[in-house]
């Protein structure tokens, strides 16, 4: 286990900047998930800790160790690509050993290292196999295989899932997640998927153009998002935002909350779709359908309130009840709502 610091870590190229002071601590034994739209600066970082780029300004420690300008050999890390960067010419005995081979390990000692990880990802059978005789899924084992065959304090993956189908990254999620724990290993991770952060980290760290915009872990991210773009990008469908007229929905006399005030500087008002109810028509605030998205299970409806849409999620049984111009109502609780300033940050009730 490895305690990983950055501090006040930049860095730019000319006139683009592509991180902005970044301050992050990534705790031993930790998961952590760097997550964020193309361009946010989240595989910039990943790069920075690796030693793969240098930072413009700050510092990087592992284990209190200023690492800043070391090379990737020294800090103690190993590496997961995307594309995995398996070679196509050495059996999957050789791609794990290779790292161990060029380290110049006893080869009895090696040996037993590849036989050990191979038995732990469930290789064994397929050492004598090339990387084009393998499955996607396979491959992926194997290039994670040689990440732990090294034995070090930390490891980085680079969206190692993205190449998969949709089944097996879900298998592959949970199998990395108990790999982690198993072996107390600290992981920092870069995807852009929500779900793959919400569901393996302990710590999701949220960037948006070269900056932190939330760090805390899945729950509260999900429960009390710092700002707009952090409400807007965890939770699908995303978090409903509309805009305030005083303390009514923009275009009605829809209240934000009838039963609290609204914070002072609130211009935004927050509500997931799964914390929206559907009412009769005037057991509620006045709703119109403007579209249905059956999905099974659920039911999401895109309605207008005033000039504002908000998303419902209901159940899928509701499908025969609801049509595209019905009149309905809505409701929520005062415990559902979230409500933002006009910069976008989260306003304190």
């Amino acid at each position: 286990m490895s305690l990983i610091e950055m501090e006040g870590v930049a860095k730019s190229w000319g006139g683009t900047v592509a991180l902005q002071a970044l301050d992050l601590r990534i705790e031993p034994g930790s998961f952590c998930v760097l997550l964020g739209p193309s361009g946010c600066g989240k595989s910039t970082t990943l790069r920075i800790i690796a030693g793969l780029e240098a930072a413009t300004s700050g510092r990087v420690r592992i284990d209190g160790r200023d690492v800043t300008h070391l090379p990737p050999s020294e800090r103690g890390i190993s590496m997961v690509f995307q594309n995995y960067a398996l070679f196509p010419h050495l059996s999957v005995a050789e791609n794990l050993g290779f790292g161990l081979a060029v380290r110049k390990l006893p080869r009895a000692e090696a040996r037993e290292r590849v036989q050990q990880t191979a038995a732990m990802l469930g290789l064994e059978p397929l050492l004598a196999r090339r990387p084009g005789q393998l499955s996607g899924g396979q491959q992926q084992r194997v290039a994670l295989g040689r990440a732990l065959v090294a034995r070090a304090r930390v490891c980085l993956m680079d969206e190692p899932l993205s190449n998969l189908d949709a089944q097996l990254r879900q298998e592959m999620r949970l199998e990395l997640r108990e790999l982690q724990q198993r072996l107390g290993l600290t992981v920092v991770y870069v995807t852009h998927d929500q779900a793959e952060a919400m569901g393996m980290a302990d710590q999701v760290v949220l960037l948006n153009q070269g900056r932190v915009e939330q760090c805390a872990a899945p729950h509260e991210i999900y429960a009390r998002p710092a700002t707009t773009f952090a409400a807007r990008f965890i939770g699908t469908p995303a978090m409903n935002l509309a805009r305030l007229e005083g303390a009514c929905i923009a275009g009605s006399a829809t209240p934000a909350t009838p039963q609290q005030d609204c914070p002072a500087g609130a211009r935004w008002l927050g509500l997931r779709p799964e914390d929206l109810g559907l009412a009769a028509t005037g057991a509620g605030p006045a709703a119109v359908v403007e579209s249905l998205e059956y999905l099974g299970a659920d039911l999401v409806l895109r309605c207008r309130v005033g000039s504002e849409q908000l998303m419902v999620r209901a159940p899928g049984t509701r499908l025969a009840d609801l049509r595209p111009g019905q009149a309905l109502g809505l409701h929520w609780t005062p415990q559902a709502v979230h409500f933002f300033d006009a910069q976008g940050r989260r306003c304190m009730a």
